[in-house]
C-alpha cells in the first residue's frame, strides 16, 4: 500500500472517491476523517481502501493535491465502512450520500469546548411587530444559534438579530463537550414475570455471546417488551459496550426517555432532528469516543460511528416510517440487521404486529423469535367490536356513530379517558365551492389543500405550501360558498365538543406534537387526567401507556384500505391493532369500537375475532401468489423535472431501453399518482423481479448506459413502501 497516497470519499454525492497526496509527517489510514481540497473549497471526507472503491479519475503521483489535515477523531471502523458500501450498493445510492449520515454533525469535526447560543429573556420590546411577536411565541424556552431560532420561528435571521439588539433575546455560552452521566444497569431492576424473565435472559445471553443474532421480540401490546429489552441493554452496559435504540417517531422519544430514566437512573443520549447544533455536536463526539453508552434516536442514528457497539434495538419494527422516502431510500429495520451482521452483535426487532417480511425471516430460520403472548400484571386485552356504518350511520353532518357516542358518555361518566383515532390531519381533506364546484388544489403538487381551522389556513401536506382560506371562491367570486368535505381530526374534535361541552379534549398530530417537549407536555396532561378525550392520528397509536384510557374509537377503519398499495391491508391491521392496544393497559378493562362500512372485510374480521394468524396467513399467501415481497422484488424508478415534456420523454427513453431479463418485468412508464410534487412533474416505472435476481446490478447497468437532460432527476427506490 502506498502510504504517500490516499483515496478519499468526500462529502459530495456528485463525486466518487478521489486520490490525494499524504504530506510528509501525516498519517492517513483507511477510516481516517480528513480535510481535503476540492477546487477552491475544502471538504471533509474519509480515507478508503483503494481496492474497495475505484477512483473517479486515475491521476499520477506528481499531479495529486495534498490533504489539508487529519481530524483528531477516532477513524471510522472497518465494519461501518462495509455498512456504507453495502447500503450504497443495495439502495443504488452514491456512497458519499450514505457517508454524510455517518458524519452527520459538521461542527463535531472541529475542536472547541464552547459555543454561543441565544435564548429569549422574557423582555418584550417597545416595537412588537407581528414577526417579532411570532418569533418570541414560537421560541418560548428554546435556545440555539441565530439561524436555528429563525427556523423555529419561521422568520428571517434579521428579525432574531433585531430582537437581540433590543434585549428580547440574549447570548449564552454553552459548554458543548460536557460528559454524559452513565446509566446504571442496577439502578432499579424490574419485577418481571416468568415469561418476561425467560425472554430477558435469552436476550442478555445473546449480548454476551458477541455474535450476529437477529431476534424478533413478538409481544402483544402491553406485554412489557420495553422492560424485557431493557435487560439486554443492562447486559451491554455491564459488558462496557454501547446500545442503539431506534424509534420510528420523534414524538415517542420523550415517553421512552422517561421510562429509561426510571430504570437506569439517567436519560440516554438522544439523536433526532429537533436537536440544536451544539447538542448534535456533543452527542456525535460522545458516540464516536464511546462515552455515550445508550443512544435513542430516529433512523439516521443507525449510521453514527459507535466506538464499541454491542446491541441494536429497533422498537415498533413494523413501522413504515423506518423507510426513508427521499435521498438515500433505505429501510432502517433492514439496515440495522446488516449493521448487526457487520459488527457481529444481536439485533432485537420489537413489535406487537411484526411485518410479513420479518415473520418470513423467522419461518426461514434466519431470525430467532421470542413471544410474549399476554399483557403484564394481569391486564387483559381489550374487547374489540365493529360498528356497521351502513346499518347504524351517524346523523347527517356527523361522523361518530350513536353507539360510539354512547360509549364516550359512559366512559366520561366513570371518570376514564377515551381516544378517537382518525389518520387524517387538519379539519377537512378537501375544500370546494358549493356554487361552481371549484376544488382547492396545491399549485406545486397533485394534491388537495387540507383545511386547518385551528391555524386558519389551507395547507398541502406534501410540499408544505400554505395559503389563507379566501372569503370568496377564486373561480366564480361567490362569497361564503366554500364547504369542507370529509372529516379530519379537528372536525372530529369539534363534534366531540358539541356533544360533550364539558369534555377536556386534546388533538394529537404531527402539527401539535412537533417536538419531544410538546410530547412530554401531552403525556404529563394525560397522566394528570387533565384530558378526557384524545383525538389523534397514527402518532398516538404506539408507545404510549395511559392506565386510565379505557375506550378507543376508530373513526374510519376503511381509510387505509384504498389506493392499491400491496401493504394496505397489513398496514391498516397494524395501525388499528396498535391503537386498540392503548385501551385497558391498567387494571381497568378496555373496549375498542371500530367504525366501518364493511364489517366482513378480512382486516376487520381478524381484529374482531382475534384471528391474527389467519389474517397473516391469507396475506402471506396472496403475496406469494403475486410474487410480491418477501417472495419477489420490487424497485421503483421515479423520473422528475420541472419540465413536463422532458419528464415524459426521459421516462419513455428509460422504458424503451429496459433490458429483457428472464424473471424480470418492467411496468410503465406512467404518471405517478402524485404526478406533480414540489413543482416537479413525475413519472414512474415499476420493476418486478424474482427473489434470486440481482435486480440492482441489472438497473445499474441499464441506467448507467443512458443520458438525460441536466434538469431531470432519476431516483431508484429499492423495496419501495410508497407507490405515490
Amino acid at each position: 500500500m502506498n502510504r504517500n497516497r490516499a483515496r478519499v470519499l468526500l462529502l459530495n454525492p456528485a463525486l466518487g472517491p478521489l486520490d490525494y497526496r499524504v504530506p510528509q509527517g501525516m498519517t492517513a489510514e483507511p477510516g481516517a476523517i480528513v480535510l481535503a481540497p476540492l477546487g477552491p473549497r475544502q471538504l471533509a471526507g474519509v480515507v478508503w481502501e483503494p481496492e474497495r472503491m475505484a477512483s473517479d479519475a486515475e491521476v499520477g503521483d506528481n499531479r495529486l493535491r495534498n490533504l489539508v489535515a487529519v481530524y483528531d477523531l477516532p477513524p471510522l471502523k472497518d465494519s461501518l465502512r462495509r455498512l456504507i458500501e453495502w447500503t450504497a450498493d443495495y439502495y443504488l445510492a452514491p456512497p458519499a450520500a450514505v457517508l454524510r449520515m455517518a458524519l452527520a454533525s459538521a461542527s463535531a469535526l472541529d475542536g472547541g469546548p464552547t459555543i454561543v447560543e441565544y435564548r429569549a429573556t422574557g423582555h418584550l420590546p417597545d416595537r412588537l411587530t407581528p414577526q417579532r411577536a411570532q418569533a418570541l411565541e414560537r421560541i418560548g424556552e428554546r435556545q440555539g444559534l441565530v439561524r436555528e431560532l429563525a427556523t423555529i420561528a419561521d422568520v428571517s435571521e434579521g428579525v432574531i438579530r433585531g430582537l437581540c439588539k433590543v434585549g428580547a433575546i440574549e447570548p449564552v455560552t454553552v459548554a458543548v463537550d460536557d460528559p454524559y452521566p452513565e446509566p446504571d444497569p442496577d439502578h432499579d431492576p424490574p419485577d418481571l414475570s416468568a415469561e418476561q424473565q425467560a425472554a430477558a435472559g435469552a436476550l442478555a445471553d445473546a449480548v454476551l455471546a458477541r455474535t450476529f443474532h437477529p431476534v424478533l421480540l413478538d409481544g402483544v401490546t402491553g406485554s412489557g417488551k420495553t422492560e424485557v429489552y431493557f435487560e439486554a441493554i443492562a447486559a451491554a452496559l455491564r459488558d462496557g459496550r454501547q446500545t442503539l435504540v431506534l424509534l420510528p417517531e420523534i414524538a415517542l422519544t420523550e415517553p421512552f426517555l422517561k421510562r429509561f430514566t426510571a430504570r437506569f437512573g439517567v436519560a440516554p443520549v438522544a439523536w433526532h432532528s429537533d436537536l440544536r447544533q451544539s447538542q448534535r455536536r456533543r452527542a456525535w463526539r460522545a458516540i464516536a469516543s464511546g462515552e455515550a453508552k445508550v443512544v435513542v434516536g430516529a433512523r439516521s442514528a443507525l449510521f453514527l460511528p459507535y466506538r464499541e457497539l454491542g446491541l441494536i434495538v429497533v422498537d415498533e419494527a413494523h413501522e413504515s416510517s423506518f423507510k426513508q422516502e427521499e435521498g438515500v431510500m433505505y429501510h432502517a429495520r433492514d439496515v440495522a440487521v446488516m449493521r448487526g451482521h457487520f459488527e457481529q452483535l444481536p439485533v432485537i426487532l420489537a413489535s406487537a404486529t411484526p411485518a410479513i417480511e420479518t415473520r418470513h425471516q423467522v419461518e426461514q430460520g434466519r431470525y430467532a423469535e421470542l413471544k410474549l403472548p399476554a399483557r403484564f400484571g394481569g391486564a387483559q386485552m381489550p374487547d374489540i367490536a365493529a360498528l356497521d356504518l351502513v346499518a347504524d350511520p351517524p346523523p347527517r353532518g356527523r361522523w361518530l356513530a350513536p353507539k360510539l357516542v354512547e360509549a364516550l358518555g359512559e366512559t366520561m361518566a366513570r371518570g376514564e379517558q377515551a381516544l378517537l383515532f382518525l389518520n387524517r390531519r387538519g379539519y377537512a381533506p378537501l375544500t370546494l365551492c358549493r356554487h361552481c364546484g371549484h376544488r382547492f388544489q396545491c399549485p406545486n403538487c397533485t394534491a388537495w389543500m387540507v383545511e386547518h381551522r385551528l391555524t386558519q389556513r389551507l395547507q398541502c401536506h406534501h410540499c408544505g405550501h400554505i395559503m389563507p382560506p379566501p372569503r370568496a371562491c377564486p373561480e366564480c367570486k361567490e362569497e361564503d360558498a366554500l364547504v369542507a368535505c370529509g372529516p379530519g381530526v379537528e372536525r372530529i374534535a369539534d363534534e366531540v365538543t358539541a356533544l360533550f361541552p364539558e369534555a377536556r379534549t386534546a388533538i394529537v398530530t404531527s402539527d401539535t406534537l412537533w417536538s419531544p417537549a410538546r410530547a412530554a407536555e401531552f403525556v404529563g396532561r394525560m397522566e394528570a387526567r387533565d384530558i378526557d378525550i384524545v383525538i389523534g392520528t397514527q402518532l398516538v397509536t404506539k408507545g404510549y401507556h395511559f392506565p386510565n384510557l379505557t375506550l378507543v374509537g376508530v373513526v374510519d377503519a376503511d381509510l387505509g384500505l384504498s389506493g392499491g398499495d400491496l401493504r394496505a391491508a397489513e398496514r391498516s391491521f397494524q395501525q388499528i391493532a396498535q391503537v386498540a392496544g392503548r385501551a385497558g393497559r391498567g387494571d381497568k378493562p378496555g373496549r375498542v369500537l371500530v367504525q366501518t362500512h364493511d364489517p366482513s372485510a378480512p382486516v376487520i374480521h381478524a381484529l374482531v375475532s382475534g384471528d391474527v394468524d389467519g389474517f397473516y396467513a391469507a396475506e402471506t399467501d396472496s403475496r406469494r401468489e403475486a410474487g410480491a415481497p418477501p417472495f419477489g422484488r420490487f424497485a421503483g424508478i421515479i423520473i422528475s423535472s420541472e419540465n413536463l415534456a422532458e419528464t415524459v420523454e426521459t421516462a419513455r427513453m428509460i422504458g424503451r431501453a429496459a433490458p429483457q431479463v428472464e424473471g424480470m418485468m418492467v411496468f410503465g412508464p406512467a404518471p405517478a399518482p402524485l404526478a406533480m410534487l414540489r413543482g416537479r412533474h413525475r413519472q414512474r416505472l415499476l420493476v418486478h423481479a424474482r427473489r434470486a435476481l440481482d435486480v440492482q446490478a441489472v438497473i445499474r447497468e441499464w441506467l448507467g448506459a443512458l443520458e438525460w437532460p441536466r434538469g431531470v432527476r432519476v431516483a431508484v427506490d429499492v423495496d419501495p413502501y410508497s407507490f405515490l
